[in-house]
């Protein structure tokens, strides 16, 4: 099990930007997947980004292609979400969370089990 701290959220502008961090402790295999989810108030949790940890693979939900960059550090273990020209409905509690197998999908939340709790993101217009 691998333990996942999220930090860098806050409240921001329309068209401004934030970077997410998720220091991750334990083990990462390789192959496993990092991803970013969010849940807006009263909707369901909905994969943003992923990637697949030193291996091929990235994922990006519609909404955010070409506005959002995922990356991860290895030295730091750090999972990053670059989040660039911020709208409304970019508003939620964004989590990052890791997954053991995704061959059927990044975006497929239930094949992450590992969680963090959180940090809210505030987008105004």
């Amino acid at each position: 099990q691998v333990q996942l701290v999220e930090s860098g959220g806050g409240s921001v502008q329309a068209g401004g930007s934030l970077r997410l961090s998720c220091k991750t402790s334990g083990y990462i295999f390789n192959g496993n997947c990092l991803g970013w989810f969010r849940q807006a108030a009263g909707k369901e949790r909905e994969g943003v980004a992923a990637i697949r940890f030193r291996m091929d693979g990235i994922y990006y939900a519609d909404s955010v292609k070409g506005r959002f960059t995922i990356s991860h550090e290895s030295l730091s273990s750090t999972l990053y979400l670059q989040m660039n020209s911020l709208r409304p409905e970019d508003t939620g509690m964004y989590y990052c969370a890791r997954a053991l197998f995704c061959a059927d999908g990044m975006d497929r939340i239930y094949r992450y089990g590992d969680w963090g709790e959180g940090t809210q993101v505030t987008v105004s217009s």
